[in-house]
């Protein structure tokens, strides 16, 4: 099986270094193009995979194409892949915005397609992934399963939840760094140094994610169990709340699957 990059940024760059790292994948089945031949070049070095001349060429060489471009860019490269793409190839779309019905209705109704959605974590091997499809083979999924595994976790959505897949999923790695580099700022205003704070914030951050994955215990349980009565932790959860914590979290849950709508219409237009 061999597997086609379009468009070499963050992402597919991640992504390749987790197949690359796996023993499932080899360098010399994965096939790269980018708009910058430079960036190409970097990767072929750096991973040892395949530079293609075109993405005819790609197109032609491939089993998997997994489209990285940014979304604009969609509309210049989704009639190249549809003339020529054949009935056994897999696409790939990792792209927010890009609906199963817009891939589908551009690259053919009969096309297997598969919408993609990793976070940003998959520099580091940690993504959050998931995937929607129309395709009901086992084995095409299955595949889909592996490739993404190689750089975190992976679960299949109906496409309806996409939306709020993509701010509980994508952008809330953002909102955590920010928690995170308050927690830290905090600190440093009280006298601690800024890279020790840091480290502590982001390692209880860490260990708190993982409480909530391992426990049985419902998050508000693991609450209470942190806060003693009159003690000290339950003061500032309280003054979270005064504060609208909850609210401003929800407010930005919002935000984000409100401009995902957005994104969604202008696709249609």
């Amino acid at each position: 099986m061999k597997y086609g990059f379009i468009g070499l940024g963050n992402m597919a760059s991640a992504i390749i270094q987790g197949m690359i790292s796996s023993s499932d994948f080899n360098a010399e089945d994965i096939y790269g193009i980018n708009r910058s031949p430079q960036k190409t070049e970097a990767l072929v070095n750096q991973y040892g995979i395949q530079s293609s001349p075109s993405l005819e060429q790609l197109i032609k060489d491939v089993d998997v194409i997994i489209i990285a471009v940014k979304p604009q860019m969609f509309d210049d490269v989704l009639p190249t892949i549809k003339e020529h793409l054949n009935k056994n190839q897999i696409v790939i779309s990792i792209a927010a915005g890009k609906s199963l019905d817009y891939l589908h209705e551009h690259l053919g109704s009969n096309s297997t397609i598969f919408r993609v959605m990793p976070n940003i974590n998959a520099t580091i091997g940690a993504s959050t992934s998931c995937y929607s499809t129309i395709a009901t083979d086992s084995d095409q999924k299955a595949l889909i399963e592996q490739l993404f595994a190689t750089v975190g976790t992976i679960v299949e959505l109906p496409e309806n939840l996409f939306s709020i897949f993509t701010t509980i999923g994508c952008a809330s790695p953002a909102f955590t760094y920010l928690y995170i580099d308050s927690l830290a700022r905090a600190a440093v205003r009280e006298g601690m140094p800024k890279q020790m704070a840091l480290e502590i914030a982001a390692s209880s951050v860490l260990g708190s994610a993982k409480m909530v994955l391992q426990s049985e215990s419902h998050p508000w349980a693991l609450i209470d169990q942190v806060c003693s009565p009159g003690g000290t932790t339950i003061q500032g959860v309280t003054s979270l709340q005064v504060n609208h914590f909850e609210s401003t979290i929800y407010e930005a849950v919002d935000a984000v699957t409100n401009k995902d709508a957005l994104l969604q219409k202008e696709t249609v237009k």
